[in-house]
């Protein structure tokens, strides 16, 4: 996701250059809104660095949906608990008729070790997987989840001139599926964004809001791009059963472990002479394989997963057939047996909207004062396209490059090292604010 991003660093100073801000939200209302984030920055920054310290894995979020409820409910507003697992739905309803609209943060951590030095880093272990495993905010959903509540306090003290309704969605479980803690992940159908959908997260609303903090662009700088933004992602598990026998004697069963070596090498083939690529680009990685365990005994199978990035679903829908064929092909061809399955961990694409693009750039380029560029593809995937599947939804990336950090250059979201200049944190609430009343006040 994050080299795609580098890639856009270069660029952004050249394509600032063409953007030309149109006010949509009443001057009047902006220097309202301006003033209120200023008083609630402070809050910003003691929020994210108290969610920081104690981050929670997916599915596990319970402090920090705690801190969103007993928040949204001093506000005033009805607060939904437990929606998708430990998702959290507040709603504020303004003081003059009108539409719907959403607002999203994610919540989850990482089972990462931190190794910024930050004075407030995550000293925080969990179950993952089976075994005791380091957490950390390595994604910036600290910092979302602050966002997101400095925005509802906000405009909680302008519901009388809020032409509508707005609903803050505080999503658990985007990272994937959510694991038990004994090494087993849940067998819960949906998770994320799709439970909360399930639960009716998005009862009435007709429109969706949601960023993303990352590091790999300029402080302060938007970046968007309308259709496809972000890719579909599909887990891949292969197993390849042979023959185990001595591995002095190959001959007298059948080698598992040569016949996966054929078919990793195989499985490149796909995206670089399978698939027409003019179209869209995809990106097939196998991240884990094993077999065995000792030298001189060839086993009776070796286990691999990797996974499948796409942007077309026709382009995922061949990719995953001739990941089938090509492994069970292959493995044929050495006498032994491949098994295909795809999962648990299954995102769609994340796409903008041509006309809800359009009609929010306006109000993005002035809440951003101009600083929008048009980024390419991100391969890395989020399940914000979950609640784009059912309503109108606009997904952006927030710059928020380190202080003394070049964007190009500075650690990736998922890095151990990540982190954000905290003076995003008010310009991202800025960004959400406008784009929520600039869409509820349109007919």
């Amino acid at each position: 996701m994050n080299a795609t991003l580098r890639h856009t660093a270069a660029a952004v100073s050249l394509l600032l250059s063409v953007c030309h801000v149109q006010a949509q939200v009443a001057p009047a209302t902006l220097s309202t809104l301006d003033e209120r984030i200023a008083a609630v920055t402070p809050k910003l920054t003691a929020w994210r660095r108290d969610i920081h310290a104690h981050p929670e894995l997916s599915g596990q979020e319970k402090r920090t949906a705690k801190t969103v409820a007993d928040h949204l409910r001093a506000l005033g507003l009805d607060v939904q608990t437990g929606v998708g697992g430990t998702g959290v739905v507040g709603t504020l309803r303004g003081g003059l008729p009108g539409k719907v609209v959403a607002l999203r943060a994610d919540m989850d951590a990482l089972p990462v070790a931190e190794a910024t030095g930050l004075p407030f880093a995550s000293t925080v272990k969990a179950r993952y997987q089976g075994k005791e495993t380091p957490v950390m905010h390595a994604c910036g959903h600290d910092g979302h989840v602050a966002i997101l509540m400095g925005v509802a306090e906000v405009l909680a003290g302008l519901r009388e001139q809020v032409p509508g309704t707005i609903k803050f969605v505080f999503q658990p479980a985007e990272e994937g599926k959510p694991d038990s803690g004994d090494g087993h992940a849940h067998d819960d159908e949906a998770w994320g964004a799709k439970a909360m959908v399930a639960q009716g997260a998005l009862k009435d609303v007709q429109a969706i809001f949601g960023l993303h903090l990352t590091s790999n662009i300029p402080l302060g700088v938007v970046g968007y791009r309308s259709g496809p933004l972000m890719a579909g992602s599909d887990g891949v598990q292969i197993k390849v059963s042979g023959r185990g026998t001595h591995g002095s004697s190959p001959w007298t069963g059948v080698d598992p472990i040569f016949a996966a070596s054929q078919v990793v090498v195989g499985l490149q083939s796909i995206v670089s002479r399978q698939l027409n690529i003019t179209k869209e680009p995809a990106v097939l990685s196998i991240g884990s394989i094993h077999g065995g365990n000792r030298d001189n005994i060839i086993p009776d199978f070796v286990e691999m997963q990797g996974t499948l990035r796409t942007f077309d679903e026709t382009m995922r829908t061949e990719a995953k057939q001739r990941i089938v064929t090509t492994a069970q092909s292959i493995a044929a061809s050495s006498g032994a047996k491949a098994d295909v399955s795809f999962g648990p961990t299954a995102y769609p694409v994340t796409s903008n909207p041509a006309a809800l693009t359009e009609a929010s750039l306006p109000a993005l380029k002035q809440a951003a004062n101009g600083k929008v560029a048009v980024i390419p593809k991100v391969s890395g995937s989020e399940d914000f396209s979950e609640f784009q599947k059912v309503v109108p939804g606009f997904f952006y990336f927030m710059g928020a490059a380190p202080k003394g950090k070049d964007a190009a250059t500075a650690p990736a979201n998922h890095s151990p090292m990540f982190d954000f200049d905290e003076a995003a944190l008010p310009m991202g609430a800025r960004t959400l604010a406008v784009l929520a009343l600039d869409y509820l006040a349109k007919p």
